[in-house]
Parts: C-alpha cells; structure tokens; sequence
C-alpha cells in the first residue's frame, strides 16, 4: 500500500508547492482535484486537456518528486434536478475521465448523485424510511429513471477510456451504503466500485472493517479515504446520526469528522488497513483532512504520523510457517 493524501486542503498553494510539502512527508500518493465540489486549484481539466505541453510538465511535475496520482476527483451531483447544475458536474465528470486516460491515472472519483423526486423537481430528495410508501415509489423512480441510466452510461464511458469510478458512500447521495454500492455495481457494471471513506461509514452505523469485507469480495473498492469519525454519546441521543446542524457547531453536533487517530484508536485503525490486504486492496490510504478542531498542517501531520505505524506496505511473501 501507499500512502497518500487528497490535495484540495492544500489549495491557498500552488501545484508546485503542494507537491514538495507532500513529498516531504513522505508520502507517495497524491489525489488532485478537478472541480465539483473540491474545485480545481491544482488541475484544470480544460487547460490540460488543450495543450499537450501543459499536459506533459503536469505529469512530469508529479513523477519528478517521487509521486503518483492515485486518483483524480471531481465530487459532485450530476443527478441534480437542477439542469444548469447537473449539467456542469456531468460535464466535469467527463472531461476528468479523459483526463485520467491522458495521464494514465486508473482511478476518478466522485459521488453518486442524488435526484429529485419528479422531472421537474427542483432540489435532490435523498429518501430513508420505507413508510409512508411515497419514499419507496420515490426511491423506484430515482433508481429505475435516474440512478441506473446514467450510471450505466458513464461505466461504459470509462470503461473504454480504461478507468475505474471510485464513488464515495456519502449520506445525501443515492449511494451511501455498500448495499447500495453493490446494487449500482451489479446494474451499471464492474467500472463502478466505491471509494471507501470510514468517516462516513462511522456515522451511519456501519462498521468500517465489515464494509470493507462486504465491497472487497465483490473487488469493488476501488480508492480508499482515511477520515476519522466521533460520535458525541450525549448529542446523538438528542439529534440522531442524521444531524442537521452545521458543522461548524462542533459542540452540539451528534457527531463531527476527525483527523485519523483522534475518533478511533490504531488498532482499529489498524484492522481496518488489514481487512483492505485481507480482500486483495494494494493500492493508496489517501489522506483527507476535514477536522475542525486542528490546522491543515496540524491535522494532516498527525494522520501521516498515526498512519505510518499501521500501513502495510510490503509485499506478503511466503507464509514460511505454513
């Protein structure tokens, strides 16, 4: 495995810099973002995808420090039911999709999307109760009109530009669950598998390690986020886990995203990474540092720091024992 880390904390700096600071860290993996939601500090798609020389010195100044780019990201809602917006995720998606195949990246990641719950609906209706029955023929509607069409369309798209999608199990989002990863998966096809972010597996009562046995033997993890979770014992029995609150008010929240190593301790952390080589995972633990309570530069240091005492990095080599 490598480790690695999702650029867009880094983006008050240049490529350049960004690419030095991580490099320093010892980090081999680098996750660029390409617009949507993380926006496109470091990498825009329409600059590279228009000058070969632009798109040469790129590559070149990832390769030169060491680096690879995992994964290039472009988080957004293409099922919105906002045309203007979903239009111009769906658009981003695509571009960084041939994108990836110029630089011979394996891996775009992004979010599934979440529909409305009617063609002329105005805003995403994410449905989770079964009853009153409306959710349910809310739910049919978006998966059998929306969800899958498009999904199948684009695991087609990168599958002939030879990459994989790596969507990210994110409450909001029609895919937010490994059940509902697979249900993807087995109607759109195998381009589709997640990017595995624990964080969120946290809030949602799902346990990390099982997720990743569930996805795993299917090989449907594609990218995997390290994020840490907490979940507040008091504020969760007034709010729930699907707390509305901002972020922002970290005292009152239900629960609030963490640096690796300040939600869960290294041993879970380090079952987790066990069950990524248990199911065949080798590729990169991308760093992703959304912590409230530290610095960018406090908060990533030290999920680098707690990461390396866990990560499994060689080869497993012959059981000598057996």
């Amino acid at each position: 495995m490598k480790l690695g880390v999702f650029s867009v904390l880094f983006a008050q700096k240049s490529l350049e810099e960004t690419l030095d600071y991580i490099a320093e860290k010892g980090l081999q993996a680098i996750e660029i973002g390409t617009g949507g939601y993380p926006g496109n500090a470091h990498c825009d798609p329409d600059t590279l995808l228009a000058d070969s020389g632009k798109l040469k010195a790129f590559k070149d100044a990832v390769e030169s420090r060491g680096l690879i780019i995992s994964a290039l990201s472009c988080h957004g809602n293409p099922l919105h039911p906002q045309k203007a917006i979903s239009a111009d995720h769906d658009a981003v998606l695509r571009k960084t999709i041939e994108l990836a195949n110029r630089l011979e990246v394996g891996v775009v990641n992004t979010f599934s999307g979440c529909p409305g719950d009617h063609e002329d609906a105005k805003y995403p209706n994410w449905p989770v109760a079964p009853w009153p029955n409306d959710y349910q023929e809310i739910l049919t509607w978006q998966w059998e009109q929306k969800v899958i069409p498009y999904w199948s369309e684009i695991a087609k798209l990168s599958t002939d530009a030879g990459v994989k999608i790596g969507l990210e199990l994110h409450g909001g989002f029609s895919v937010h669950s490994p059940a509902t990863m697979l249900r993807l998966r087995e109607a759109a096809g195998d381009a589709i598998g997640a990017n595995l972010d624990p964080s969120h597996m946290w809030w949602q009562g799902i346990d990390p390690v099982q997720a990743v046995h569930i996805l795993g033997r299917a090989g449907a993890i594609h990218h995997f986020h390290a994020k840490d979770t907490t979940v507040d014992p008091v504020n969760v029995n007034r709010h729930g886990v699907t707390d509305m609150q901002s972020y922002a008010l970290m005292l009152d929240r239900a629960w609030q995203f963490r640096t690796v190593g300040f939600g869960h301790d290294m041993k879970v952390w380090a079952d987790i990474i066990s069950a990524l080589r248990l199911v065949g995972y080798d590729y990169v633990v991308s760093i992703e540092h959304e912590d409230g309570l530290m610095s960018v530069d406090e908060g990533f240091t030290k999920a680098v720091q707690n990461l390396q005492q866990v990560l499994i990095r060689e080869p497993l080599g012959e059981m000598w024992w057996v």
